[in-house]
């Protein structure tokens, strides 16, 4: 698979349209080549530069494989028209929360992961953090695809 954005290059600066200093909505994403057996999508934004560890930013799953990317700016709400569902980031906050590192501490990786699977998750947003994420879809992965951005806030 391959994911892609209108938004910014591979490994260049997220706009600030996109982060905390800007409005916080989440950028468009596009992807291809979902094998053909995948039964659902799972996105996980993080931060692995956090100084408390890695942050998580985004968590979206059981997104429709018939579609091929994400509109911007979408809603922070647990249950999304497609059957799309979000889980609670580490703000702890449903859906997108754009990249925020604290001043002055450099320039931040912020990785967008794709996760095509070969079962629908059985997962209740209200409680679905990272940990109970991953461990779900472990030994379910048909394909991964990831993009990266950077953002460095100034002091």
């Amino acid at each position: 698979m391959k994911m892609t954005t209108t938004a910014f290059n591979p490994e260049a600066s997220i706009p600030k349209e996109y982060t905390c200093d800007g409005v916080n909505i989440s950028p468009p994403l596009t992807w291809k080549n979902v094998p053909e057996k995948a039964k659902s999508l799972v996105l996980i934004m993080d931060d692995p530069d956090a100084p408390s560890g890695t942050w998580t930013h985004w968590i979206m799953y059981n997104i429709p494989v018939t579609g091929h990317g994400l509109t911007e700016h979408r809603p922070a709400e647990q249950h999304l028209a497609d059957g799309s569902l979000q889980g609670k980031n580490s703000f702890p906050n449903t859906g997108y929360g754009g990249p925020c590192p604290p001043p002055g501490h450099g320039s931040h990786r912020y990785y967008f992961r794709l996760y095509a699977l070969d079962m629908m998750l059985s997962l209740d947003p209200t409680t679905t953090g990272v940990a109970a994420l991953k461990g779900a879809i472990k030994g379910h992965i048909l394909a991964t695809a990831e993009l990266m951005g950077r953002y460095e806030r100034q002091k």
